[in-house]
């Protein structure tokens, strides 16, 4: 495919952070760093066609997960949110609520179990 593996070092500022661009850097997937104040949110947004993955890094908060109950997340967890889902992650402790998020659009086909990383 012509890509090439890189590392991007995160920032400690008070502020999103840019980490995957999509194309032409990648294949479509998308990231950033998310970084939410106390009782801050990120706004309630669809996945659309993508699937997303959250990792949380420090804090605590709640993910409102359009046909869930929502769910406690924050240090230590990861949230996975599938294509056509509204949601929102919002900081519900005294600290900063940070994670990183990744979009990728969802595939038609499922990888098999023989796949690497299952």
């Amino acid at each position: 495919m012509g890509k090439k593996p890189f590392v991007v070092d995160l920032n400690d500022k008070c502020e999103f952070q840019r980490l995957l661009p999509g194309e032409p850097q990648t294949c479509g997937m998308k990231s950033g760093r998310v970084y939410l104040k106390p009782a801050e949110s990120c706004g309630q947004h669809s996945t659309g066609e993508r699937e997303e993955l959250l990792v949380f890094l420090a804090g605590c908060g709640r993910a409102v997960i359009e046909g869930s109950d929502a769910f406690d997340v924050g240090f230590g967890k990861v949230a996975y949110i599938p294509p056509q889902t509204l949601h929102d992650i919002k900081n519900t402790g005294a600290e900063p609520l940070i994670y990183i998020y990744c979009v990728a659009p969802a595939g038609l086909s499922r990888p098999s179990a023989s796949e690497p990383g299952r």
